[in-house]
């Protein structure tokens, strides 16, 4: 069995973020970078099935600069078989279906059985990147799946919906599945399979020989939220406190107008 795993490094989420220059993304200057933590699940299931299946191999792929290959020796140390780097300087400004595209491009003659994305990166939240993986190679894709069974061929998984509901389905491989938090408990690399992981095998490629997609979206521009006042808490007497609501009322909307 073939697996792969689409992983992103992405920034610590308790950093201080602000905009660049360019106005459309964030700057990176000293930023602390770790593995999406969507994508952290996707590695722990594909090594389950490893586990599972003795003949199972992992390709592990990501996209970014030199310093995306660091994060990727987390995986291999968690239990990947070999690291795929796509470089690319200009990643953040690429949306997602060009990363899919990318993905899509290396995946197409690889006949991988098991495609494992996040369910969404944790800096841009698009959700798309596993969905259209799966649209371009015309497999079975599917999204937010918090439990996964291997079952001879095929695969049981429940997806999560809405409103706390779960759906269970049956997919036949080969498929994409997008993992949600609480799919799994990634494990931690221990110091020998950290020790591994620096004889495996991690090969770059360029972007430009697997980027056969133009894009569809453009970022025009991105900002902070504006700070909004506090609100107003009245106390009182009930007649008073509607005479002060309608006034503030008047002042501040056009509610009253």
């Amino acid at each position: 069995m073939k697996i792969l795993v689409c992983i992103k490094q992405v920034p610590d989420m308790e950093s201080k973020f602000k905009v660049a220059d360019s106005g459309k993304w964030y700057t990176t200057a000293d930023l602390a970078w770790r593995m999406n933590e969507y994508d952290e699940y996707g590695v722990e299931q594909a090594v389950q099935v490893k586990e599972q299946i003795k003949d199972a191999d992992i390709t592990v792929l990501s996209i970014g600069s030199g310093q995306v290959k660091e994060t990727m020796k987390k995986a291999l140390a968690m239990g990947c078989d070999r690291g795929i780097h796509i470089q690319d300087e200009t990643a953040f400004d690429k949306e997602p279906y060009q990363i899919a595209g990318i993905i899509a491009e290396y995946a197409k003659d690889k006949n991988f059985d098991l495609i494992f994305t996040g369910m969404q990166s944790q800096d841009r939240g698009s959700a798309q990147v596993g969905i259209l993986v799966g649209e371009i190679l015309d497999i079975p894709s599917v999204s937010t799946i918090v439990e996964f069974a291997y079952n001879e061929g095929d695969v049981d998984v429940s997806r999560e919906l809405e409103g706390g509901i779960k759906a269970k389905m049956t997919v036949k491989l080969p498929a994409v599945f997008t993992c949600q938090l609480g799919l799994n408990t990634p494990r931690y690399p221990t110091l020998p399979n950290i020790m591994k992981a620096k004889k495996k095998e991690l090969l770059t490629v360029a972007v430009a020989d697997l980027l056969h997609v133009n894009a569809r979206l453009v970022t025009e521009k991105m900002f902070l939220p504006e700070k909004k006042a506090g609100g107003v808490i009245l106390e009182g007497e009930i007649a008073e406190l509607a005479d002060r609501l309608i006034a503030i009322l008047k002042e501040k909307s056009t509610v009253l107008a």
